[in-house]
């Protein structure tokens, strides 16, 4: 039998020895691809050369890819363990002509490979064409001689490939497996095509025309082919299994997860859930996305949690998910190193989000229960859906999974309602001015010269106003300008833009900013007086003070990246970076709050590296020698095939092409003034250097003896003198406190003799005059035990707010809900409330309706006990 990884090898084996260039699998996250949320297949990395705007060294190229299909347009997560080949992660084996060979070669490479590598029978594959493809037809027909029986005809809709609206595209060929007639299914484009019998297992691209914005298909001068085959898939035929979920890679994992829930049926839907799902969360966190609230971030939480139900399902009740990646390590770790040395990270972010999840899973199951329960018919109501994702942390997809299961829907309309109105109370909008957009195209290419100088003469390539290209550029005009080369430095890789000023003997243009557009530097700002002509030679020069200091917090940022990885671990990598002339920020991964001596231990670090006086030295080297040197680049990112790398001894040696200072020494000072989380696994740090490190060391004095001014104590002992006053404070609050409870309990007994009797139960709602939310709650379950059957409302006035507490005995809660009753009540005064069956508050703000809501509580549970 042919193991997954045998296969692996043989394909990439294969097309190597074709002369193909094997390419390593890129990240999940696609670079410098924002219309992606993951890569979703083996062309994406190679997109840009596809489209023209990136050159490589090679023309064939061969990979397998890792690839995520779990949000945005491909999503196949609510169908993963339910079927035989959905799945959220795969691998995608793909050879890649960039304008050299194309379909003959293509549909020969492809054959070859299955018939005679792979050995599959040549009657058991079925093939496709375009159905308007008479070139590739004959090339299957004639020359390799397909029998016509399993050849196939197929329209636009299932053979022909668009990289969009316009652009690249062109006609495919698939290739089929036949499982025979045991399995229901027709061949493809027959109406029983969606039968299980024949599986795409291969699909030949042939990139051949341009499409432009009116539908009209150019050809290409240069035609280039992408192929796409599932790795699983192509694993099952040779396995000479039907469902993917029993090929070896999966059957190791099948079996951890059942050694650990005791689970014996191996085909059992949450088996193969978990199966799937370890393998895109272990991958997504390898290649850099934590879980989060939004955007990549938010579908890894989705894709944890609902692995997590699904061994809740199977009675895993405690934390098990994390456990799963070494196991996953043991089938993939050779193929993908890069999973093996993040292991422990992953462990660690899957027990972390397993651990969050599982204080709530099980409350947010009650209340999904209970909602089902009280349901009139089959559909969940969307208040519902939305209550489980806003406050539990329920995926809405979780909710439908668990609906499914009971044959029940969900009112989505419902939940995008509730989901729309948080978008607009939390809806921000912010538009960048200038007239520069992520559309906008400009010719030509900057040179950058400001390496070795901040002031350099230069010519205007383009001028432009609010997006449009000009001649010109007037006094009182903002715009852009763009110069054949410049000195400016274009924000790139956490380092801000340069500022500065473009002049002529008659004109004076103040750039604000300095960003790249395509290989262009636009330098945005506005002309203060004279103008500029588009060909006019201009004097451009760079803010030297600004670039200075920006200068030395870019370069405090690689000692501080280098003293993290040395303290707390080579698991810290950069998730982002602001370097500007004022202070700098530093995203990383790390799984708790650094502690403030480790801070400390950091601060030293650094501050060492920086008397030692290290010289910062830039070299120019291809990417594989830097990578080789041991240099660090950020995953993700794409590099040139030549790089600068930038050392500070043997402590940093990094990928980098921002501005720094000559030596580390200049730095002068490294101080961290803030360690916060801003993501599940992220942590941020803020520090200043040189002279904003004095300032800020500075204040922090002169703060220090103001305090010590107002406690009243010398700077040597005001940490004692302000403990004394926080703890004599803490008990006079605590004396105050048991004084307004007290007041609240006896004000609470002499009103008990106002409560009502309707039908045997006693109704109280009443105002009390002093008290806080504790103290109405105390008052209300003394009340509670000496009416007996009893539904209560207290309130209380503070500070022009209402606030009130609802109790229930229990005996009645079927009948009447504090929850309920307290909503009511605040509603009338502008407010709202909920909580439990016997205890809730709620508050409001509209004073002169407070006795008619409370004079109204009798009416309401009288209609709540005739129901």
């Amino acid at each position: 039998m042919k193991t997954s990884a045998d296969i692996r090898k043989l394909f990439l084996d294969f097309f190597e020895q074709k002369g193909h260039e094997v390419v390593s699998s890129s990240p999940l996250i696609p670079a410098n691809d924002p219309t992606l949320l993951f890569t979703n297949a083996g062309m994406v990395q190679f997109k840009d050369v596809f489209l023209g705007l990136e050159h490589r060294k090679y023309t064939r190229a061969v990979t397998t890819q890792r690839c995520v299909r779990a949000g945005g347009k491909h999503n196949d997560l609510e169908n993963v363990g339910y079927t035989a080949r959905h799945h959220t992660f795969f691998e995608m084996l793909g050879n890649f002509s960039f304008g050299d060979y194309f379909k003959r070669e293509a549909i020969q490479y492809a054959w070859q490979f299955l018939t005679e590598t792979l050995q599959l029978p040549a009657d058991k594959l079925w093939v496709t064409v375009f159905e308007e493809d008479d070139e590739a037809a004959d090339i299957w027909l004639k020359e390799i001689g397909i029998d016509p029986a399993r050849f196939s005809r197929i329209g636009a809709k299932d053979n022909f490939w668009s990289m969009g609206d316009t652009g690249p595209c062109g006609p495919c060929s698939e290739i089929f497996y036949d499982h025979g007639p045991s399995i229901p299914g027709g061949p493809p484009g027959t109406p029983e095509e969606d039968g299980d019998r024949y599986i795409e297992i291969w699909n030949l691209v042939f990139m051949q025309f341009d499409r432009a914005a009116d539908g009209t298909l150019t050809p290409l001068p240069k035609p280039s082919v992408d192929t796409g085959m599932g790795l699983e898939r192509l694993a099952a035929v040779l396995q000479d299994v039907h469902n993917n979920y029993e090929i070896d890679l999966f059957k190791h994992l099948i079996a951890s997860i059942q050694k650990l829930s005791g689970v014996e049926d191996s085909s059992h839907t949450s088996l193969r859930v978990i199966a799937d799902h370890i393998r895109s969360c272990a991958f997504m966190i390898t290649d850099g996305v934590q879980p989060s609230n939004e955007g990549r971030g938010y579908v890894l939480r989705r894709i944890i949690r609902r692995a997590i139900r699904h061994g809740h399902k199977l009675g895993l009740k405690q934390a098990f998910f994390h456990k799963l990646v070494a196991p996953l390590t043991e089938v993939m770790g050779e193929a993908f190193p890069e999973l093996a040395q993040a292991q422990a990270q992953v462990e660690r972010s899957l027990l972390m989000e397993e651990n969050r999840f599982a204080d709530t899973l099980d409350n947010g199951l009650k209340i999904l229960e209970h909602a089902i329960e009280e349901m009139a018919d089959k559909e969940i109501p969307g208040e519902t859906v939305f209550l489980l994702y806003d406050t539990y942390g329920f995926p809405i997809d979780l909710t439908a999974d668990i609906a499914r299961e009971r044959g029940l829907t969900i009112d989505i309309a419902g939940f995008e309602r509730h989901m729309e109105d948080q978008r607009n109370r939390a809806r921000s909008a912010s538009q960048f001015g200038g007239g520069l957009s992520d559309n906008l195209v400009i010719e030509g290419e900057t040179l950058f010269c400001g390496y070795d100088h901040v002031r350099d003469e230069a010519t205007i390539t383009a001028i432009l106003v609010n997006g449009e290209n000009v001649s010109s550029l007037n006094a009182g005009e903002q715009g852009i300008i763009v110069l054949d080369h410049t000195p400016f430095y274009a924000e790139s890789g956490g380092q801000v833009g340069d500022q500065g000023e473009i002049n002529t003997a008659g004109a004076h243009f103040v750039v604000t900013d300095t960003r790249k557009q395509g290989k262009a530097f636009t330098h945005i700002g506005e002309c203060k007086h004279g103008s500029f002509e588009l060909g006019q030679k201009v004097i451009a020069h760079v803010n030297e003070s600004n670039r200075l200091a920006t200068a030395l917090n870019h370069s405090a940022t690689h000692l501080l990246h280098a003293a993290l990885r040395q303290l707390l671990g080579e698991h810290v990598t950069q998730k982002g970076s602001l370097v500007d002339a004022q202070r700098l920020r530093f995203d990383f991964s790390h799984f708790e709050p650094v502690s403030p001596a480790q801070l400390r231990e950091i601060e030293r670090l650094v501050n060492q590296q920086i008397r030692i006086n290290h010289t910062i030295e830039t070299r120019l080297m291809a990417i594989e020698k830097a990578r080789e040197s041991g240099a660090m680049a950020l995953f993700g990112e794409k590099y040139e095939d030549e790089v600068r790398v930038l050392s500070m001894g043997d402590f940093s040696i990094e990928l980098c092409g921002g501005t720094h200072a000559g030596r580390t020494g200049d730095i002068g000072l490294f101080k961290i003034i803030s360690e916060t989380g801003i993501a599940s696994g992220v942590r941020r740090i803020e520090a200043v250097t040189g002279d904003a490190a004095l300032d800020y060391i500075e204040d922090s004095e002169n703060r220090l003896r103001k305090i010590s001014d107002l406690v009243k104590a010398k700077a040597d002992n005001v940490e004692d003198k302000t403990a004394q006053l926080v703890q004599r404070s803490r008990q006079l609050e605590k004396e105050l406190e048991a004084l307004k409870a007290k007041l609240a309990s006896s004000a609470g007994q002499d009103i008990a003799s106002q409560a009502t009797d309707i039908n045997g139960i006693k109704v109280l709602a009443a105002q009390l005059e002093a008290g806080d939310a504790k103290a109405l709650r105390d008052a209300v379950d003394q009340l509670k035990n000496k009416l007996g059957s009893a539904a209560i409302v207290l309130s209380v006035i503070e500070d022009e707010k209402i606030t009130f507490i609802a109790g229930v005995s229990k005996d009645i809660t079927d009948k009447i809900r504090a929850g309920d009753l307290v909503a009511h009540v605040a509603k009338q005064v502008g407010g709202k409330g909920g909580g439990r069956p016997d205890m809730a508050q709620g508050g409001g703000t509209e004073l002169q309706h407070l006795e008619n809501a409370l004079a109204s509580v009798n009416d309401w549970v009288k209609s709540q006990l005739d129901k």
